[in-house]
This record gives structure tokens, sequence and C-alpha cells, in this order.
């Protein structure tokens, strides 16, 4: 371990796995570190540096989960990149519930070695750069005229245990700090928030057709594509989990929040990227969910991302690759907007009272292109 390689920790309870991951790795620069379970990874974790911990789901007395909790619990590990290996990704609530640990990604079993080694050089190469930065923050603290150079590089330095290693864009733990600052901002100034999930529509299938590391391809054009829809600087999008993006608009109200997800919409559907698989077209889409509010004391900022992502599946449940507002809109606001940009909006079908409606031709009127 004195060899000046990266150090990373494979954790698997059944010895075979820790070979054969071992073996997939050999071709990549690093220093593995194996452990068969939970426990003896949290040792090795308080005498060594490591760059990536590959930790089994599945694990007798102390499972994957449990882990990466202790994990984040402590100052010492709490950084530490987390990669899940899990025998499937069918069970929406295990990938959130480690999404919610702290876990980084997934790779599922029987692993494949390319993707493998592609997702673990992606954090050597994070890794690096932070220690890197870490010595030149270490060299600028011995020169006091170089104090701004040195809040420059701690920022970078913070930064990247904020980003997604995939798209680059704020990964999930960013975002709830954002959604936090922006809440108690709003509630304070009495302004809107919303907020805008993002699925992509037959995202597996996609995967499953082209191969994931195509669909990695994917997930970052579509990625700097909701960036780029965003033209304030007080905005902000992040990955929430795997094919979920989630975008926070501060100081916004539904209606400005529909024209930025129409903009989303549109602007994946300009990337034209083949997709044999889809059911709704021949090219990646997107469906939206838009949510807003002007918080009081009583409301909880859970409530707020239940809303949106209740408005997603709507969106999903009325045909996909649309926008879809959750709550409803005055029928004088409504009507006045539909004016201004009747060919901008998307918005799926809902009850014609909940928009104020009262006929399907001024339902029809407003949603046509």
């Amino acid at each position: 371990m004195n060899d000046g390689r990266i150090n990373i920790l494979i954790v698997d309870d059944q010895p075979e796995n820790l070979f054969i991951i071992k073996d997939f790795l050999e071709a990549v620069d690093c220093n593995i570190i194996m452990a068969e379970s939970g426990n003896e990874a949290l040792d090795y974790m308080q005498t060594y540096d490591f760059a990536l911990v590959l930790l089994d789901v599945q694990m007798p007395v102390m499972n994957g989960f449990e882990t990466a909790h202790l994990m984040r619990g402590c100052v010492r590990t709490e950084n530490m990149p987390i990669i899940f290996i899990s025998v499937s990704s069918n069970e929406q609530w295990s990938v959130f519930n480690g999404y919610e640990a702290g876990v980084v990604d997934y790779i599922l079993k029987p692993i494949d070695p390319v993707i493998l080694r592609s997702k673990v050089r992606v954090y050597l190469e994070l890794y690096q750069q932070k220690r890197l930065l870490k010595i030149q923050a270490e060299l600028l603290k011995s020169n006091v005229n170089e104090l701004l150079e040195l809040k420059e590089v701690n920022f970078h330095l913070e930064n990247l245990s904020s980003l997604d290693g995939l798209t680059g864009i704020p990964n999930r733990r960013n975002f709830d700090q954002f959604i936090k600052m922006s809440w108690k901002n709003a509630m304070r100034e009495q302004k809107p928030l919303s907020l805008i999930m993002v699925d992509i529509d037959y995202f597996k299938a996609y995967n499953d057709n082209y191969g994931h590391l195509q669909g990695d391809d994917c997930l970052r054009h579509v990625a700097n594509t909701l960036v780029s829809s965003l033209k304030r600087p007080v905005d902000m999008v992040a990955r929430y989990g795997g094919e979920e993006f989630i975008a926070v608009l501060p100081n916004t109200d539904k209606e400005g929040a529909l024209l930025v997800a129409e903009r989303m919409r549109k602007g994946i559907e300009k990337l034209a990227v083949k997709h044999e698989q889809s059911r709704v077209a021949d090219c990646v889409t997107i469906s939206l969910g838009v949510a807003e509010i002007i918080p009081q004391p009583a409301n909880l900022m859970a409530d707020l991302i239940s809303k949106v992502d209740n408005a997603l599946y709507k969106a999903k449940q009325e045909g996909r690759n649309r926008v879809y507002l959750d709550g409803t809109l005055s029928k004088r606001k409504l009507l006045k907007f539909s004016v201004q940009r009747r060919s901008v909006m998307n918005i799926s079908e809902k009850p014609l009272q909940e928009y104020g409606f009262q006929t399907d031709a001024e339902r029809r009127l407003f949603t046509a292109k």
C-alpha cells in the first residue's frame, strides 16, 4: 500500500466475487484492497484513504445500506464515493435508498468488465484532481499574498464532491443543499419557488438496445441540454438519480416554470438522439412535471418534492413527451397566457375544470401547436 498508487476498496462477503472484480480491474492502475464484510471495510477506512468503494448491497450482519450510512456519519469517510454492486435495479425503493445513503452510482450483476473499468477510471481521475488541488492548497498556505488563489482552489475542491461523476452537473447532495437554501429564501421573501422534475422516456429500453456506454453518453447530452435551457444564474439543474433530473427555479411562478419546462422538452427533441425502442417517438424524449409554491410556515419542503414527483408521474401516465403542471391555474390567467404563448406549451390533458376550461374546444385551442 506504500507504492504510491491510488487505493480502491472492494467489499463483498463472497471471496470469489472479490477476485473476479479484482481480475476485471487488473488493467486499471490502482491498488486494490478487499474486505469480506462491512465491519472489515470500515476498519480499513480508518487507516487508509480510498478513491472509491465498490460495495455489495446484499451482505450478512451489515448490508450495503447500513455500511454506507455509517460511512456518511464519519468525517473521515463521509465524502468517499460509493458505487453499489447490486443484483437488480428493478426495486425503485432500493435505488432511492442508495442515493439517500450517499451512493453515487450502481453496477448490476453480472458485472460487465468494460462498464466497471469505465466507471472506476472516472472516479480515479476525480480523486487525482482532488489530490492535486489539495497539494496546491497546502503550498499556497505558505504565501499570504496568494490567499485569494487558495480560496479559489478550495472552492473547486469542494465542487468536485458536489458534482455528478458521469454528467458533470450538480449531484443529489448539491440539490439537497440548494433546495433548502431556496426554500428559506422563498419563505422569508414570500416569493414563488418552482421545481421541474424530468425523466428520460423509456431509458431502460434505450440502455438494453444500445448498451450502457451509449446510455451514459445519452445522459450527458440530456444533462447539458437541460442546463443550457436555464437562462438565469440563480437557477439550477441536478441529477436526481438514474435517468431523473430536477430543476430548482427560485422566484419563478408556474407560468415561468412551464416556459422553462417546454424549452427543455423541445431542446431534447432537437438533439434527435435515435431511440428505436421508444413508444412515443423515434428519438430520445423526456417527460416533465412542474410544481410551484409560496412557502408558508405550515408547509413542508418534502410536500413540494412530492407534488412535482406526482406531476411527473401524470405526464408519463398521459403519454410521455409532455409537460404536466401540478395544481390549477385560474381561468383568467390561463387564457391570457394561452394567447401570448399558444404555440409554446405542450401540457397534458387534465380534467377541463382543473385548468378553468368550460369546453373541450377551449382546451384544444390552448394546447394546439
